[in-house]
């Protein structure tokens, strides 16, 4: 039975809605560890060092694809809530094509600086290399990663969550299997990598942009439309916590790295590189119910179904409870056979790698509820707030933690650092929810 944007969502229908972004989320990552688990086992860890150290930056031009795919769906799903179907789509289709031309631009951009930047952050020599090498190709396929992205959201907005899944299977197969053709078989090194990554990323991109410029049975097309200032600067406002969250972690990401390169050298990149790949998955399942919950909180906002949207929310946090719970103790766990599937080549990094992990993973069990929270106050359409917690999540209290706990407990300072930063960006997103109650009656 089709599940729709207007229906009443119990928890079995939550679960079911949302189940293909999480997938979707999970196997995104899934896909980029099969990536670093190729790199640092055929290849060695200088370049698994250097993948990690420049792939930051790459994810910050990158991360537009969220500003238009977070904030436009949020004011997609809100425009449908109102009952207005023809100007919906041409809002979709006027934020996609800009979304286009900003790829285009920005990833020029960054061919031009990239060598500068990694200078700057520190690496140097072969490393230095090695990162310019890699960051560029991966540019080339940096426009469709930001389309991939985009459509994530409108899919769900589109009542066809489960395209976004099948999207998310073909960019990750296609990357996995030219990994191993590209690393493993024809051994071309970290250009190998890079093309396989670029080139997923293309198949990632081009499926959502065919369907959606065909006639589809979804809700959303993309058709001949004009320029709407007001609806893209609300749209820019809506997803500048996305973002903002997703630009401040990889710049924090970048902090990471010139504090473990300091500390500890490549191996503290190396085994951070390995935290992070973790992480993505762990952190997918949260930031894959939030997409898939967003154009559902937005549709009942605009449609002004206020009990419904209580309901979505109590529901909700009790949902990201459980599952911060179980992340947390699956992160403890797996943290031996991960470090090892990873670096149990070399008895220091892998010992390095398994004591960050112990520490690391008690961050699993605050992270959801920050996500969700912005996540929650975007579909709202208030974008302040959302960028708000967002920015104080991912900029304020990790990069004080970051800068001030080393000076304390040296590398152990850098794995807990994020645990202090997600557990204070929970407690900001209760203060903004216990404040906002009466406003928004949820």
């Amino acid at each position: 039975m089709k599940i729709q944007l207007s229906d009443h969502f119990s928890y079995g229908k939550l679960f079911r809605f949302t189940f293909p972004s999480i997938v979707m989320m999970i196997f995104t990552s899934v896909y980029g560890v099969v990536d670093g688990l190729f790199v640092s086992n055929y290849l060695g860890k200088t370049p698994f060092a250097a993948v990690n150290f420049i792939f930051p930056f790459i994810m910050v031009l990158g991360a537009f694809g969220f500003l238009f795919g977070t904030g436009g769906s949020a004011l997609v799903s809100k425009t449908m809530g109102m009952g207005e179907m023809e100007k919906a789509n041409r809002l979709f289709s006027m934020l996609s094509y800009i979304s286009m031309a900003v790829g285009v631009l920005i990833s020029v951009l960054g061919m031009l600086f990239i060598r500068p930047l990694a200078a700057w952050l520190g690496a140097e020599g072969e490393l230095l290399e090695l990162c310019v090498l890699y960051g560029r190709i991966l540019l080339i396929g940096n426009p469709f990663f930001m389309l991939q992205v985009q459509f994530q959201s409108f899919f769900i907005t589109a009542e066809k969550p489960k395209l976004g899944l099948v999207d998310s299977l073909i960019a990750g197969i296609t990357n996995i299997l030219l990994d191993w053709l590209f690393i493993a078989v024809f051994r071309w090194g970290i250009v190998g990598a890079a093309l396989a990554t670029a080139l997923s990323q293309v198949a990632g991109g081009m499926y959502p942009l065919i369907y959606f410029l065909r006639k589809n049975d979804s809700l959303l097309r993309l058709t001949r439309c004009g320029f709407d200032g007001e609806a893209l600067l609300k749209t820019c406002s809506n997803g500048s916590s996305e973002l903002l969250s997703n630009i401040s972690m990889s710049l924090v990401g970048m902090l990471y790295n010139v504090q473990l390169m300091k500390y500890s050298g490549q191996d503290g990149v190396a085994a951070y590189g390995v935290l992070m790949y973790v992480n993505m998955i762990f952190i997918g399942t949260f930031i894959g119910y939030s997409i898939g919950t967003a154009p559902v909180i937005g549709f009942h906002f605009g449609a002004e179904n206020r009990e419904e949207l209580k309901s979505l929310r109590k529901k909700s946090l009790w949902i990201i409870g459980g599952f911060s719970l179980v992340m947390m103790l699956l992160g403890e766990l797996l943290a031996a056979p991960l470090s090892r599937l990873f670096v149990g080549y070399d008895r220091e990094l892998m010992e390095l790698t398994l004591r960050g992990f112990r520490i690391f993973s008690f961050s699993f069990f605050f992270a959801g509820f920050a996500i969700f929270g912005s996540s929650f106050f975007t579909a709202l359409n208030n974008g302040p707030v959302s960028a708000a917690i967002s920015f104080l999540r991912t900029v304020v209290f990790q990069t004080a933690a970051i800068l001030l706990l080393p000076l304390l407990w040296a590398v152990d300072g850098i794995w807990i650092s994020i645990v202090i930063a997600e557990m204070m960006a929970t407690v900001v997103f209760l203060i903004f929810m216990m404040l906002l109650r009466k406003r928004y009656c949820y």
